[in-house]
C-alpha cells in the first residue's frame, strides 16, 4: 500500500488499519518462530506498512 493511498483515508480508518497490521505482524512473527512462515518477506512488508500508517496518523494529528 502506498502512502498517497493512505493519506486519502480518514483518521478512524487509519486507526483500524493500524490495529489490523499490528495483529498481522504479531501472527506472522509467531508463524516465523514456529517455522511455518512460507514467505519471510511478509513480515518486513507488514512492518513497513504499519510504519507508514503510524507516520500518516502523526501527520494528521498536527
Amino acid at each position: 500500500m502506498k502512502a498517497t493511498e493512505l493519506r486519502e483515508l480518514e483518521a478512524e480508518e487509519l486507526r483500524i488499519r493500524e490495529r489490523d497490521l499490528e495483529d498481522q505482524v504479531f501472527r506472522l512473527r509467531i508463524q516465523k518462530s514456529m517455522g511455518q512462515l512460507e514467505a519471510p518477506r511478509k513480515v518486513r512488508d507488514a512492518r513497513k506498512d504499519l510504519a507508514r500508517v503510524k507516520t500518516i496518523l502523526r501527520e494528521k494529528a498536527n
